[in-house]
């Protein structure tokens, strides 16, 4: 990996020549590599002229994946992907993977032929599991879902999911399955629940068996940021990592908008970076990992906030005195509203699996996202595929789980989730799982690492037009915006396409390409698509 922190006199490199653009990317995860790939893909940007600028010391973003054997290894979430992720096909199409076998995109398609996801236990209560749990939803929930689907956003403006359902809904399983799916909760926005109902319409038939989300053959770190990094690096692609950018000069003439100069930090040391006429910039706004916090097996995280990283401080100096960069505030001052903790176990003995398997019906990599509604806590946990990281030995497994109610004491450790060491959230899904005997020994075998994230669901939260800035702003030169908070009609936030469709989307505009990301799926406009949905939303068996 280059790191420019080498530059002692903290100048990165100067030009090749006077007519070459340079192209500066701010953050390090999928957005900014993503539109560093398509930059030389498809717009003949050479390798060279492009610098990736990253606060941490690792790239990848809110792709990680971390640890080892010995110390645990740590996820802090997980995403799923599925077939309609068009943006992301495409960039990973010309990616290889790290052993140069085929493309991450051909990858993925093969894995998932050989290992479809198909749920025997969505649902799991009192040590039962639930084979396709039906949704249980009332005509008036249905209604209700259906005016969603077509309602104009609008209309909804700042609205709730709960504004829109009576209180009865929020104890249906359809909606423990979609909130814990796609971590909604009640007060997040009902555009965004829309939206996800607009976009996922093709899988409400079979959602209750999770069929048709896809996973990558190891963690989405191994399996996407790795060979997307060793492709970028091959082509020349400056990295600076340990560097936080702390703000964009700007010039207004005319109606229209440039950045000339970037500044950013470095080891505590201010430094600087001439803007050239030719030159871009693209500054992903925001982060829902921003000021992660791990604990430890005997030891919770902590709560951070947005003093404890770059990112929304930056979006707050660029946006303030100005309503076209979106306002930052309506997802970064509610961490009550958009926190929760996810926690990564490592075990050393197969006890733990056996009774998962057996409880489920499913094998590891199989069964996807398994909830236990009566938790206090809406605990979930998922058993990947193993090995799950690259490396990972063959004695050793390893699993995921969250929660969306982390203050409720839990249903057997009285204390919130948030105040939990991993010892704690271990016991806690042992007694829903009704270990019983063989708790002792999986939990001295265990090494649980919990995770609190702050700002992980900010991108679901209440808002309306305008709050998020357009991928390109109005009079913008050489300026876009990328990741999670940049507006695009459509699609959903909190997925990896909506990161590479921004960048595909920033690429295009600021290059001048003829040419577009592709659309976005709508299956709503399907009537296969529809009809089979509200077969599914009514509990039905299909003809």
């Amino acid at each position: 990996m280059t790191d420019s922190s080498a530059n002692s006199d903290r100048r990165l490199p100067a030009r090749t020549g006077p007519d070459e653009a340079k192209v500066y990317l701010v953050g390090g995860g999928i957005a900014s590599m993503a539109a560093a790939a398509f930059m030389i893909r498809d717009g003949d940007v050479l390798g060279r002229n492009i610098t990736i600028l990253e606060e941490t010391e690792k790239l990848g973003g809110s792709l990680d994946g971390a640890g080892s054997a010995l110390d645990g290894y740590v996820l802090r979430g997980g995403r799923m992907i599925e077939r309609k992720y068009l943006c992301t096909y495409d960039l990973f199409s010309s990616i290889p993977t790290l052993d140069d076998s085929k493309t991450v995109t051909q990858e993925i398609f093969d894995w998932n032929e050989t290992m479809k996801t198909s749920s025997k236990s969505r649902l799991v209560r009192d040590g039962h599991r639930e084979v396709a749990p039906k949704f249980g939803l009332s005509e008036a929930h249905i209604l209700t879902i259906e005016r969603l689907a077509i309602e104009p956003e609008a209309m909804l403006g700042r609205a709730s999911i709960a504004d829109q359902f009576d209180a009865a809904f929020f104890e249906t399983n359809f909606w423990f399955m979609w909130c814990t799916t796609f971590a909604f909760q009640p007060w997040h926005s009902a555009v965004e629940f829309k939206r996800y109902l607009a976009r996922f319409a093709h899988m409400v038939a079979g959602f209750n068996r999770l069929e048709g989300i896809m996973r990558t053959v190891s963690n989405q770190y191994d399996s996407m940021v790795r060979p997307l990094h060793k492709w970028l690096s091959a082509r020349g692609v400056i990295f600076a990592l340990n560097t936080r950018v702390t703000n964009l000069g700007l010039r207004e003439q005319a109606g229209e908008t440039r950045v000339t100069r970037i500044e950013f930090a470095r080891d505590g040391q201010p430094g600087e970076i001439a803007v050239g006429a030719n030159d871009f910039v693209l500054v992903t706004l925001g982060s829902m990992t921003e000021a992660s916090s791990l604990g430890a097996m005997d030891r919770a995280p902590a709560l951070n906030g947005k003093a404890d990283g770059g990112a929304w401080t930056l979006w707050e100096k660029l946006a303030a005195g100005r309503t076209d960069f979106g306002h930052p505030s309506v997802f970064s001052n509610h961490i009550d509203e958009s926190k929760w903790v996810s926690f990564t176990t490592t075990l050393h003995d197969p006890e733990f699996l056996r009774i998962v398997r057996d409880l489920t019906g499913n094998a590891p990599g199989e069964g996807g996202l398994v909830t236990f509604p009566d938790s206090n806590w809406l605990a979930s946990i998922v058993i990947p595929h193993q090995p799950h990281f690259i490396g990972q030995p063959e004695d050793v497994s390893v699993f995921w789980g969250y929660g969306l109610h982390v203050s409720a004491p839990g249903n057997f450790v009285q204390k919130g989730m948030s105040s939990c060491t991993g010892r704690e959230i271990m016991t806690e899904i042992l007694g829903h799982l009704h270990a019983g005997a063989s708790a002792p020994k999986i939990l001295a075998a265990s090494t649980c690492i919990p995770c609190m994230m702050p700002f992980i669901t900010s991108q679901f939260l209440r808002r309306e037009e305008g709050d998020r800035p357009l991928v390109v702003p109005k009079g913008s030169k050489n300026l876009a915006f990328i990741g999670q908070f940049c507006e695009q009609p459509d699609d959903v936030v909190f997925t990896v396409e909506y990161s590479i469709r921004s960048a595909q989307a920033a690429t295009y505009a600021l290059l001048g390409l003829r040419r577009e990301p592709p659309a976005v799926y709508k299956g709503k406009f399907d009537p296969r698509v529809v009809y089979k949905a509200f077969i599914a939303l009514h509990d039905l068996a299909e003809a």
